[in-house]
């Protein structure tokens, strides 16, 4: 390696130990995730004012400036990577073995009886994904013959030691990719908006006609996109059960709340849903995805009209005379809790991700905002939210971490293993044949159906940049305009395919159950999203696809 690439290999090891107490704080949290926010409060708020005082110190010993430099050099082209014998080879494809086994027990382990109890621990859902990615890990450090490109900071080339029997670089260079460039920037967004949204608490009870039940999945529709899927669905699905509580025809209401709230209403901003966040770090602009506004209303304006007319003349009607009575009776107007300081603070999210970009400067300047400065911001609006929003609140809410902990426990391994196979994806992409807007919109869709929606957009999002440039690609990230859209709306919208397309679906489900609320099996779920989802779908790839 060169003295300039073993510069900036030191810089990145140096930075990457400076976040060090995030982890910290994501294992303070592993232990309280089932328990009540009183006892939870502490420790987390703990760990926040650790990590603000670690990227304090950092700063102090300008850490997060010279990592600034290096990504802004790259991004303007400046950068040089190290130079390497030969071509770079991607792993060989049983590489990408951990990652497949580690999506088949996210879709398997909770549907069979021997292993559903087992699974439901967030530690054991630790222990698979952590072995799985320090299987790929191993790979890189015994085995990988070759030369890899790091991404973090700046992009250079790691060249494999010809005598060393591990080259600890490699496994290195997996986990800046993996982690410090991708997982840290989207665990905490999900953290702050889960944490902030779960701050807040709409109680009521208004009559459950129809109108009322199409108005919730409108609003939820819009809030999908502004505070995310997750935090809209925390929001409302308790008002809505409450407010159908007289009910007995409600499963229909909850699934359609998951098509709605939790997956197709979370294609607007970055913040709606994990995939399009992930696409946000890969470079694409924070206000691209309002491009998609045409699709978005298609879809969310079909399912609510299929809604109202499914109620209205099906299921309303054939209520009990006297729970319509007792419905009718029976009500409270709507309460908002928390709306202060939480409503505010949300705001503050979303500012935070829009100006506090490293490879923009702040609007009105010429100033870059510092890597990870977003990132504290975040958590600093966390720290603001526990420390003074009514604890009151959280508790009415039922509120625990276990759903976000869950999601970090996960992904911190699913980051990891995908490694080998955006590297081939990369390099081979282009052999695939999936090289027209619809088949990327289904490809990606009959994926997110089944597995995560988030690692199979940026599966496809490699895909996509392998191809040759079009008139519409994007510069600041080298793909079509029309493939993004397709791989962004497969993503999000077939998410809501299945129970575990995305992962609000699989929270509200168990809410509604613990509801009394006898939801679909999970192929019973597909037949309504067969039937309901998939001509829609098929209507979107003939007005903007074909």
């Amino acid at each position: 390696m060169t003295r300039s690439g073993a510069e900036n290999s030191v810089d990145s090891r140096q930075f990457g130990r400076s976040l060090a107490p995030i982890f910290v704080y994501n294992a303070a949290i592993m232990s309280e995730s089932h328990t009540n926010p009183a006892s939870s409060k502490r420790p987390v708020l703990s760990a926040i004012i650790v990590v603000l005082m670690v990227y304090g110190a950092a700063s102090a010993l300008n850490l997060p400036q010279r990592a600034t430099s290096l990504i802004l050099s790259d991004h303007a082209g400046n950068a040089k990577a190290v130079a390497a014998p030969g071509a770079l080879t991607p792993p060989p494809y049983w590489t990408v073995l951990p990652f497949c086994l580690l999506l088949a027990a996210i879709a398997i382990l909770p549907l069979s009886r021997r292993t559903e109890h087992w699974w439901e621990s967030n530690l054991h859902k630790f222990y698979v994904a952590a072995g799985l990615g320090l299987a790929v890990l191993a790979y890189y450090g015994f085995a990988h013959p070759h030369a890899i490109d790091r991404h973090f900071l700046n992009h250079v080339r790691i060249p494999r030691p010809e005598d060393d029997l591990f080259a600890w670089e490699h496994p290195w260079t997996i986990v800046a990719n993996a982690i410090l460039q991708d997982f840290v920037p989207f665990i905490v967004l999900l953290f702050s908006l889960y944490t902030i949204s779960g701050g807040i608490r709409i109680e009521g009870d208004l009559p459950a006609r129809p109108m009322t039940n199409t108005l919730f999945l409108a609003v939820g529709a819009v809030l999908a996109s502004v505070i995310g899927t997750t935090g809209a669905a925390m929001l409302l699905i308790r008002p809505l059960l409450e407010t159908n509580r007289e009910r007995k025809h409600v499963r229909h209401t909850v699934v359609f709340f998951i098509f709605v709230v939790c997956n197709c209403g979370g294609c607007l901003l970055p913040l709606g849903d994990p995939p399009l966040f992930l696409g946000y770090l890969q470079g694409v602009p924070f206000l691209w995805t309002l491009k998609l506004w045409k699709a978005w209303l298609l879809v969310n304006g079909a399912l609510l009209a299929i809604y109202y007319a499914w109620d209205r003349f099906r299921c309303y009607p054939n209520e009990e005379l006297r729970a319509v009575a007792r419905d009718e009776t029976r009500v409270h107007p709507l309460r908002f809790g928390g709306a202060w300081p939480n409503a505010l603070l949300l705001l503050g999210v979303v500012l935070a991700v829009a100006m506090l970009d490293v490879t923009k400067a702040v609007p009105g300047t010429d100033w870059h905002p510092w890597l990870y400065l977003r990132e504290c911001v975040l958590l600093s609006l966390v720290g603001l939210s526990l420390a003074i929003g009514p604890e009151s609140i959280r508790h009415g809410n039922k509120f625990t971490y276990g759903a976000i902990v869950e999601v970090a426990a996960l992904f911190l391994g699913i980051f990891i293993c995908m490694q080998p196979a955006l590297q081939i994806l990369h390099v081979r992409g282009k052999e695939l044949g999936i090289d027209s807007a619809a088949k990327f919109f289904w490809t990606t869709g009959a994926l997110s159906s089944v597995l995560d929606n988030a690692p199979t957009y940026l599966v496809f999002f490699e895909t996509a940049k392998a191809l040759p440039p079009g008139d519409d690609t994007l510069a600041a990230v080298g793909v079509s305009d029309l493939l993004l859209a397709a791989i962004s709306l497969g993503a999000v919208f077939m998410g809501a395919n299945s129970y575990i397309g995305n992962g609000p679906n699989f929270m509200v489900k168990t809410i509604a159950e613990k509801s009394g609320i006898p939801m679909p099996s999970f192929f019973g779920y597909m037949v309504f999203s067969g039937a309901i989802l998939v001509p829609l779908f098929a209507l979107v790839t003939f007005l903007f696809f074909v």
